[in-house]
């Protein structure tokens, strides 16, 4: 039994490897990709069912896809953009809730209006990973990327917590705002709280406890989990415990390890993160048959439910075009009041490109399994389950295909605008290289270092490579222990500048600044194997 359970894992990760291959040669995003080959081997004679646990879901692969976005998230870019990442990721799934609800209601027979509103919950979330994958195709300005990069760490946990009020409407038949006002203010509290406070407490402990680059990696891996539990445990949001804890490391990230942690851990996130997207989009396209034997089960016509999954999809297409155009005018209004971001009149190309990228994905499909088979403390089964879940199923696949594989020809075809909102690259390198340079000179002064400059060939010559501002870093051997320490002092006065330059210039891109930190940690992995 485990042998051929270890077969089928070793065939689903070679399946994963192939589709992404066939997804780049034929250039469409892979998370289309594996859910259209998913849904294709699941009618292959012999193939075992796929009942998904979501409990698999939750708590095996959300942890980390959602700590790894946070982490390599730019925390100034979510400030910049917060008024209108918080709108998306709450306000607008909430009201997308509501409406999908009442059209729920209104439309589909059986369908109360807390079993809507249950089922706009789950599939109120866009997805942020088949956004990005889709986007690496084609070049959008910055800000739409942190704009949808920020909505999606923040909008699965206000998703999740509809979902867990409406299980409970629908389990006692009754909604009392303000105990459900309350638990909501302490899951978002809570949440948020036990994230930042756990990653403080791993901070410390990446400081008090000696480390290797093996240790660094296992405790960024288990830092997801950990939190997640504890907020779960707590009765708070796991969610939100997850973005908080990995935007706090992340945030305080050049002080805690080396460059050898962080360039080991890159890589092993990277494999990590891949496997668990592959896995995660794979498994939605293999559920489809035993969603199907639900819908037959409980005797829903096909034909019915699909035509229910175009009419939720398109209303959530209308909903999110709705909400990305009001938020501009909404913008421009409050900004007679209030400092916005970009007061400036935007055109119609911003809003449809952000409006377009509602993709769903497998939170959706995890919080629509979570939903249990009978009403809890009772042997009534659970209503319309196995057409929720079919909805959810359409919804997912007709996005992902739909949306996604026109994004692309929709970005070709509108121009979008150069908002300026950051320097060129050019420009922000040349001020880099100048600043490290600078940095690296003040500290040598600062430490009075300058005299011992002469009596070093390596010292001498980094100097005039400073004092040049030359874009290469030299390939000189340092030999001299002494010299070694000074120049990974100096390195590490450059990370330094360059942490700070982040902070302060809100015009410097980040991932730019993340670049030369990773330059940066090379040259000290060079040092150090020398």
């Amino acid at each position: 039994m485990i042998e051929h359970q270890l077969v089928l894992i070793i065939a689903l990760i070679l399946a994963i490897c192939v589709l992404i291959m066939v997804s780049q040669r034929v250039k469409v995003a892979y998370p289309i990709m594996l859910v259209l080959g998913g849904v294709a081997m699941s009618f292959i004679p012999g193939m075992p069912r796929f009942n998904i646990n979501p409990d698999l879901i939750f708590l095996v692969f959300l942890p980390p896809i959602l700590y790894e976005a946070a982490y390599y998230n730019s925390w100034k870019e979510l400030w910049r953009w917060r008024r209108i990442i918080g709108s998306f990721a709450f306000i607008v799934v909430f009201i997308t809730a509501l409406v999908v609800g009442f059209i729920a209601n209104t439309f589909i027979p059986g369908f109360s209006v807390a079993l809507g509103f249950l089922l706009g919950g789950i599939v109120s979330p866009p997805d942020a990973v088949s956004a990005a994958t889709i986007m690496k195709f084609v070049k959008v300005p910055r800000r739409i990327s942190a704009i949808l990069e920020g909505e999606s760490l923040f909008n699965d946990a206000s998703s999740l917590i509809i979902v867990k009020f409406a299980l409970i409407a629908i389990g006692t038949g009754q909604f009392v705002w303000y105990q459900a006002a309350t638990s909501f203010i302490w899951m978002v509290i809570g949440g948020a709280g036990v994230g930042v406070l756990l990653s403080y407490v791993l901070i410390k402990l990446h400081k008090w406890l000696p480390m290797d680059e093996n240790i660094d990696t296992m405790f960024t891996i288990l830092s997801p989990y950990v939190m997640y539990i504890s907020a779960e445990t707590v009765e708070a949001s796991g969610v939100l415990a997850v973005v908080s804890g990995g935007l706090y490391f992340s945030y305080r990230r050049i002080l805690i390890v080396g460059s050898s942690s962080r360039l080991r851990s890159e890589h092993v996130w990277n494999f990590l993160i891949f496997l668990l997207n592959g896995m995660a989009f794979l498994l939605i396209g293999l559920d489809m048959p035993e969603i199907m034997m639900g819908l037959k089960e409980d005797g829903v016509s096909l034909w019915m439910a699909t035509a229910y999954g175009l009419l939720i999809t398109m209303a959530l297409v209308v909903i999110r075009m709705g909400a990305a155009f009001s938020a501009v005018f909404i913008t421009r209004f409050m900004s007679k009041f209030i400092t916005v971001a970009d007061s400036r009149k935007q055109g119609y190309a911003g809003p449809l490109v952000l409006g377009w990228t509602g993709m769903r994905g497998v939170v959706s499909l995890a919080a629509a399994l979570s939903i249990p088979l009978y009403i809890p403390d009772t042997q009534i089964a659970f209503p319309e389950r196995s057409l929720v879940l079919y909805i959810t199923f359409m919804v997912i696949t007709l996005t992902l295909i739909f949306q996604g594989l026109t994004l692309p020809v929709l970005l070709k075809m509108v121009k979008l605008p150069n908002y300026d909102d950051h320097m060129s690259h050019a420009e922000a390198q040349r001020i880099i290289r100048i600043g490290m340079a600078q940095a690296s000179l003040d500290f040598l002064e600062r430490n009075n270092m300058c005299e011992d400059i002469p009596h070093s060939a390596v010292l001498n010559n980094l100097v005039n490579h400073w004092n040049e501002l030359l874009e290469s870093e030299g390939s000189a051997t340092l030999y001299d222990e002494v010299v070694r320490k000074t120049y990974r002092e100096i390195l590490e006065e450059q990370r330094l500048w360059l942490n700070k330059l982040n902070n302060e210039n809100e015009r410097v891109d980040e991932e730019l600044v993340r670049h030369f930190i990773h330059r940066i940690d090379l040259e000290e992995e060079r040092l150090l194997k020398e």
